[in-house]
């Protein structure tokens, strides 16, 4: 019971932050189910990859009825390019062991949080 009220806080937490600033839900995920739920982290990457289907769906319905702020062409560029390199991505994740795997996440989100202060 304890975990899924967990879960759901990581949801509801990943949603909103994802809805704001479209980052996925996955900054939120994958630190969440590693250290409050205790999956390891190749787990922790394939599970957020799984519920970012859902989170996005969610917003995309809202944001067509909504809005017209979505532009349809970049989402078909962006989402083929993706499509394939996440298939070969996930692939070499797999390949990767839990502790170089957290250490490419960490030290991806220190580089884009970095980045993003600095910038503004």
């Amino acid at each position: 019971m304890k975990m899924l009220l967990f879960a759901a806080l990581i949801g509801a937490t990943a949603g909103l932050l994802g809805a704001l600033c479209g980052v996925g839900g996955g900054i939120v995920m994958v630190p969440g189910f590693v250290g409050l739920l205790g999956l390891q982290q190749k787990q922790a990457v394939a599970t957020s990859m799984a519920v970012i289907i859902v989170i996005a769906a969610a917003a995309t319905a809202n944001n067509v009825r909504a809005s017209n702020l979505i532009d349809w062409r970049v989402v078909l560029a962006v989402g083929l390019a993706s499509a394939v390199a996440s298939w070969f991505g996930s692939d070499l994740m797999r390949g990767l062991s839990n502790h170089t795997l957290t250490r490419i996440f960490g030290c991806t989100l220190i580089v884009f949080g970095v980045r993003m202060l600095w910038k503004g």
